[in-house]
């Protein structure tokens, strides 16, 4: 199969049909009919998986994969990589802010420069606030000077990939996932393709300000160590002023000069005890990573699977990262 779009799905509804038309139809511009949809439904509570299995039920080319649960952004994606079957993968998502109509000259792109990776660049985000521009633009930047891996600028999961590169993103089973980076650590020759994002189609962001500062702390703990690095330095000059505090105080004391000292004592105790909780919280929050990762728990899990063609042996493709539940489907035998 030449090519598997895979789209992660929560409470989108709205979107669905006209996702769904726009997909057909540049993927049938694209490649004729040798294409697959995977919409991956990441436990939404509106008629999202009835209108998938609606759609499966009369588009052969498309596959509704419904997670047990809701897993995230991340692990929804994770899911539909895990088990789409095509020879290059196109992810985008499901609000129509990255139009399905770029397949072609991304697949292009990625011919000529002999890629295994071609990312989506924004050149402008039309419909988010200044706010949220703002805070992308700063985050983008910070995630890059602090990180050891060269992560793009302005770049999202809007991209295409090769089999090759997404079996080496495949063999990753970290449980927290940040997949633009996951994709950069791999390496391979990876091209950007700018872009105009636009407008969400329908619906509201699966992003609100809470969801963003989890990902952005999964993207700085993920691939970084720059945070553990500024604890030890900040420890470090700490120590440093408390040896010239202890140097100013015995002076005072030998000079027979008054400390007046309630308030700058306390001023200084709230300061360092701030500081030490900090401290405390960061190296707490690449603990919890470890405890989450040494339990090797299966990243997702499918409860049902609508519109799995019967596929020869050996095309079908077993779950690396998660579990396909008895009875979901075929998709996991051999």
């Amino acid at each position: 199969m030449k090519l598997s779009i895979v789209v992660p799905c929560f409470n989108e509804e709205a979107c669905l049909d006209e996702l769904h038309r726009r997909l057909c139809a540049a993927a049938q511009s694209a490649v004729g009919e040798d294409y697959e949809l995977v919409l991956v439904n990441d436990g939404s509570r509106d008629g999202s998986w009835v209108a998938m299995q609606r759609m499966a039920a009369e588009n052969p080319h498309l596959v509704a994969i419904n997670l047990s649960r809701n897993h995230g952004h991340q692990l929804a994606l994770t899911a539909g990589l895990d088990l789409c079957r095509g020879d290059t993968i196109l992810i985008i998502d499901a609000d129509l802010q990255d139009p399905p109509e770029l397949v072609g000259p991304m697949l292009a792109a990625m011919r000529e420069s002999g890629a295994d990776v071609v990312y989506g660049v924004r050149r402008s985000r039309a419909g988010d606030t200044a706010f949220k521009r703002a805070t992308a633009h700063g985050f983008y930047r910070l995630l890059s000077r602090a990180t050891e891996v060269a992560i793009p600028l302005d770049a999202g999961d809007f991209r295409l990939m090769s089999r090759r590169a997404l079996d080496a993103l495949l063999a990753m089973p970290e449980q927290a996932r940040f997949i633009r980076g996951m994709v950069a650590w791999i390496g391979f020759k990876q091209v950007p393709f700018a872009y105009d994002r636009q407008q969400r189609f329908a619906g509201e962001t699966k992003y609100p300000l809470k969801k963003m500062m989890r990902f952005a702390l999964d993207a700085l703990t993920g691939f970084s160590s720059a945070p553990l690095k500024l604890a030890s330095h900040a420890g470090l000059w700490l120590s440093l002023g408390s040896v010239v505090l202890v140097l100013y105080i015995a002076y005072a004391w030998a000079s027979g000069r008054s400390i007046q000292g309630w308030t700058s004592l306390m001023l200084v105790v709230v300061i360092l005890g701030a500081i030490q909780m900090f401290v405390l919280a960061l190296m707490g929050e690449y603990i919890g990573r470890l405890y989450n990762e040494v339990k090797r728990r299966p990243l997702y899990i499918v409860q049902e699977v609508a519109g799995m063609p019967e596929l020869p042996a050996g095309e079908r493709r077993k779950s690396r990262l998660g579990v396909v539940a008895d009875g979901a489907t075929a998709i996991g035998g051999d």
